[in-house]
């Protein structure tokens, strides 16, 4: 299971936001990313937490931050386990003082927490391996070029070319 970072969010042909997970191990341009279509809400929210920039009101996810601090709980990691369907899903494992806790979530809202709280995130090579798709960012071209090529793919892939 690879441990992967928030590469970005971008807006496919249709105006959708699309989630962009890549391994960190893995530099701009080379090996996969995992493109995860999420609401734009979600988006703004995850945006926020990955620039560090401060809503004038706490946001959902600020809250969900706030209700774990305030509990004595820790979010130790999240995880996006599945893909069925075509609908991603995903894991916050909590440790408690009763212990650890796994809690369901969908993986935008898991995202946007662990964006702010700076745990671990994972997804799982079944995931990856299915719903990845070549980082084409950053080729041996120029980095406009490769961009370009990668807003191409974006037009053209559509939510349900991963619908299993």
């Amino acid at each position: 299971m690879p441990q992967v970072r928030v590469a970005g969010v971008a807006l496919d042909q249709t105006g959708q936001h699309v989630l962009l997970i890549k391994p960190v191990d893995e530099l701009p341009g080379a090996g996969s990313v995992l493109p995860i279509w999420i609401g734009e809400l979600e988006a703004t929210s995850i945006l926020v937490a990955v620039q560090g920039a401060v809503a004038p009101r706490p946001l959902a996810h600020d809250l969900m931050r706030s209700i774990v601090d305030a509990t004595a709980s820790r979010i130790e990691r999240v995880e996006i386990t599945r893909l069925e369907e075509g609908t991603y899903y995903a894991e916050i494992t909590l440790e408690t003082t009763a212990g650890l806790r796994v809690v369901d979530a969908r993986p935008s809202d898991a995202v946007a927490l662990a964006s702010r709280v700076g745990c671990p995130l994972w997804v799982s090579d079944a995931v990856m391996e299915e719903a990845g798709v070549p980082d084409l960012t950053a080729d041996e071209g120029s980095t406009e070029e490769s961009i370009d090529e990668f807003k191409r793919f974006l037009n053209d892939v559509d939510p349900e070319d991963f619908r299993g």
